[in-house]
C-alpha cells in the first residue's frame, strides 16, 4: 500500500505481511515527514487528527484500510 492509500500525501510504498506492520511503517514515514516539516504530509496529518476525534469515524476508516490490505494480500496469494 502507499502512503496516500493510508491517508498520507505521497506514493511511498510500504510492504508488510500484516496490516499492523504496515501501519508501523506508515507511522515511521509520517514521523520522518513531520521532522522534515513536509507541508503536504502535515496537512494530511491534520486531516487524520480531525478524523480521530470521532472514535466511530476512526474505527470505520481503520477497518476499511484493513479490508483493503487483506484484499491486496488475497490477490498476491
Amino acid at each position: 500500500m502507499t502512503c496516500r492509500q493510508l491517508g498520507g500525501a505521497c506514493d511511498q510504498e510500504f510492504f508488510a505481511d500484516t496490516f499492523e506492520e504496515m501501519a508501523k511503517q506508515s507511522q515511521a514515514h509520517g514521523k520522518e515527514m513531520f521532522q522534515k516539516q513536509d507541508m503536504a504530509h502535515l496537512q494530511a496529518m491534520q486531516t487524520m487528527q480531525k478524523m480521530m476525534q470521532s472514535q466511530d469515524d476512526f474505527q470505520n476508516w481503520f477497518r476499511s484500510k484493513q479490508h483493503e490490505f487483506d484484499a491486496l494480500v488475497d490477490i498476491i496469494n
